[in-house]
């Protein structure tokens, strides 16, 4: 259980100063990428729906609403919301989505804490790390969808940072909340059930919720990580994994930030076909007779061709590169119902056929290998091949991309000097003494 001891002593030691340069900077357009992505997922009218039926009140943003609840509805809330559109920061080292899990809840339970931007920015590093860590070192079951899993784990760290809880209870709390994840299906995104977008929401309230516990006076097992991520939702757990180059490497900085609004392996078949439209210019879609993708496993799991729902059609590839092909670009329309109901669309994506190559699965995650060839009526084909998916470190996005798309959805929502004046404050967040009253000054 050493690691556990070390681990803590990370959570708890870390401070600003020790933050890496480009992590620290990853942590603030963490925090900027997420908060409009969340708003727009709030608008969805499901998330309308479920706001209908009440919240506890309270100092913390419901974003994307202008009202405010209590920190674990807010966590819930937020969450749920962050993950709708698949516009959500994601790292394929963790094997997830480690922002959407942590950053609600500390950002809720800053706000109701009135705790130091500086503040708010280490425990949403603490918490991405350990529980990217944790989730490093478990074999997860391919059947098992990452999100409210170990993320519950990364929200209760942010928490116990924010509370100031010693190495001690940092211990406990890690092992109570281990045990408070969700037994989560990877099936969901294969059919398109929306009920997969909760698992965040859930990651960020019951991490709270952990921590409260832990200040209650409940405990845990002696090695909950190991038990549950070496018996129960995993063929295994390594702990030396876990603490490996703990402090020195940060797994927060090999992440990605996304574009497109579909799930992270999509982007790959994505990118290919941008590789392919770039050496060819504009088709005739008349002429595609025939679209072969051929991909690692984790993307070609995403091969359903007949897809009914905005949700699904985000974890399809041929519907991505369907749509991207009839409308001419990616952006949020062309994954939303009217597209899903599309004849020509789904006609386009019935002729895209997806299918696992051993020797890119292989490659992966160091690469995520994706090559598309179309033919064409006349025997002309085309083809186009991705290695690194854009937003990768070795890859990265350009700032001004991703500020173009905080503005692209939070102008609607909030109107421009609003977004640009949220997004600056984002970015200058260890300069605020007092996040809550940084809040204050937005209704989000």
């Amino acid at each position: 259980m050493s690691y556990l001891r070390e681990l803590a002593g990370f959570a708890c030691r870390t401070r600003l100063a020790d933050l890496p340069p480009q992590v620290l900077a990853r942590t603030r357009w963490l925090v900027a990428d997420s908060l409009p992505v969340i708003a727009a997922g709030m608008q969805q009218p499901e998330m309308q729906a479920l706001l209908k039926h009440g919240f506890q009140s309270g100092k913390s943003w419901v974003i994307g609403t202008r009202k405010r609840a209590d920190c674990l509805d807010a966590a819930l809330l937020n969450g749920t919301a962050g993950t709708w559109l698949e516009l959500n920061e994601g790292n394929l080292i963790a094997k997830g989505h480690p922002g959407i899990q942590v950053l609600p809840a500390a950002l809720a339970l800053a706000q109701e804490a009135g705790a130091s931007g500086e503040a708010l920015l280490v425990a949403i590093a603490v918490g991405y790390e350990v529980c990217s860590r944790i989730s490093r070192a478990a074999q997860m079951k391919i059947s098992v969808h990452p999100h409210g899993t170990w993320g519950t784990l990364g929200a209760a760290v942010a928490a116990g940072r924010l509370k100031g809880f010693d190495e001690r209870r940092m211990v406990e709390l890690i092992n109570v909340a281990a045990t408070m994840g969700m037994a989560t299906s990877r099936q969901t995104l294969l059919d398109g059930a929306t009920v997969r977008n909760i698992f965040t929401g859930h990651a960020g309230y019951m991490g709270l919720m952990a921590a409260r516990l832990v200040e209650c006076g409940f405990t845990g097992e002696k090695d909950s990580p190991a038990s549950i991520y070496g018996k129960v939702l995993a063929d295994g757990f390594d702990p030396a994994k876990a603490v490996e180059h703990l402090g020195r490497e940060w797994i927060l900085a090999q992440g990605y930030f996304k574009l497109h609004p579909t799930g992270r392996y999509v982007h790959s078949a994505i990118d290919a076909l941008e590789d392919l439209l770039a050496r060819s210019g504009k088709l005739d879609l008349a002429r595609i007779e025939r679209i072969e993708v051929k991909a690692y496993r984790l993307a070609a799991m995403l091969k359903e061709q007949r897809v009914t729902s905005s949700f699904g059609a985000r974890f399809s590839v041929p519907f991505a590169l369907a749509t991207i092909l009839h409308h001419g670009r990616s952006e949020l329309a062309a994954f939303e119902q009217p597209a899903v109901d599309n004849p020509a669309i789904q006609a386009l994506a019935a002729r895209v056929h997806v299918q696992e190559e051993p020797s890119y699965t292989a490659r992966y995650p160091v690469e995520q290998p994706v090559e598309v060839r179309i033919a064409l009526s006349g025997g002309k084909i085309l083809e186009g091949s991705c290695t690194i998916t854009k937003g990768e470190p070795s890859r990265p996005h350009r700032p001004e991309e991703l500020q173009a798309k905080f503005m692209q959805l939070g102008v609607p929502i909030w109107s421009e000097p609003v977004a640009r004046r949220l997004l600056e404050g984002c970015l200058r967040l260890d300069e605020l003494p007092d996040f809550s009253r940084f809040a204050e000054g937005f209704d989000l």
